[in-house]
């Protein structure tokens, strides 16, 4: 696995034991997930990675998309570049390369979408019903990120 580079002065890698990374809502290049993805892989270089996984599901959707392995995309984080940067490696490097409208439906679609098997919906029931039975306005699988983010590091849902 590689390793970090020193930080800038002033700089440390998240540790996903005392914060959430990113919304996956959070934007970056008109891409959701990305910044979320940027977090969980420095979380991950630096060992400070709590209980997210690097390349879980949802991180598989942006590979997926932009046709960039988890292994290429992790050694160029580990560089220690920035979030821009990192943009644009990827749009160098992307074995698929999205135009602005692909980009904008692809993150559109993603934040609306809901669990689509019957195993996956009775994980987010089990999932509403302990953290929040009484909210209406969860459906989609960025919203049960976000409230499991902000319950799991002390917020009321």
């Amino acid at each position: 696995m590689p390793s970090l580079p020193p930080t800038a002065p002033g700089y440390t890698y998240p540790d996903l034991t005392v914060r959430p990374p990113r919304s996956p809502r959070v934007r970056l290049g008109g891409f959701v997930i990305l910044p979320r993805l940027l977090d969980k892989a420095r979380a991950h270089l630096a060992g400070k990675q709590g209980e997210y996984i690097f390349n879980s599901g949802l991180d598989k959707r942006f590979f997926s998309f932009v046709k960039i392995t988890p292994d290429a995309f992790l050694e160029q984080v580990a560089t220690g570049a920035g979030d821009g940067a990192l943009l644009a490696w990827i749009a160098a490097n992307s074995e698929h390369q999205p135009s602005d409208w692909e980009i904008a439906q692809w993150s559109a679609f993603q934040g609306e979408k809901t669990p689509g098997t019957l195993k996956a919906r009775e994980h987010y029931a089990k999932q509403h019903a302990a953290l929040a039975p009484e909210r209406t306005d969860l459906a989609t699988g960025f919203d049960f990120l976000d409230l499991d983010d902000h319950v799991t590091f002390g917020g009321k849902a």
